[in-house]
């Protein structure tokens, strides 16, 4: 069995509410490997009454496959499908160049500093 296939995973995924919104930290790295666990995270996400806003604060986010990204489009799909604006917050480094890169930088709300989409959740009504 290889390293790749025993070694335990490195995201670490943190979630707070606000008024207006879900907001979900991911610190680490989002591959195939954590998908499992981003997925379990986002659950009761899911079964909360909509909010008009989640936003994944991906600031403390060090890597990010094609996977990961597959990952970011079906929680944009869901959330536009429930009626709720998707920002990614803290988006700088690895995470902007791969968002670049793919061309999925115009798809999603980014903002480099997460403030910045805190700030669009607490004044839009």
């Amino acid at each position: 069995m290889s390293s790749e296939a025993t070694r335990k995973p490195t995201l670490s995924v943190t979630s707070g509410l606000s008024r207006n919104a879900v907001i979900i930290r991911l610190e680490g790295e989002l591959d195939v490997n954590v998908l499992p666990l981003l997925r379990e995270h986002l659950r009761p996400v899911w079964d909360l009454p909509p909010r008009p806003f989640l936003i994944l604060d991906l600031g403390e986010l060090s890597f990010c496959d094609s996977m990961g990204m597959n990952e970011l489009v079906g929680v944009l799909q869901r959330c536009e499908a429930q009626g709720t604006r998707l920002l990614l917050g803290g988006v700088q480094g690895v995470v902007a160049r791969v968002l670049s890169i793919t061309g999925l930088r115009n798809a999603f709300e980014v903002f480099t500093r997460l403030d910045d989409a805190l700030r669009l959740a607490v004044v839009t009504p």
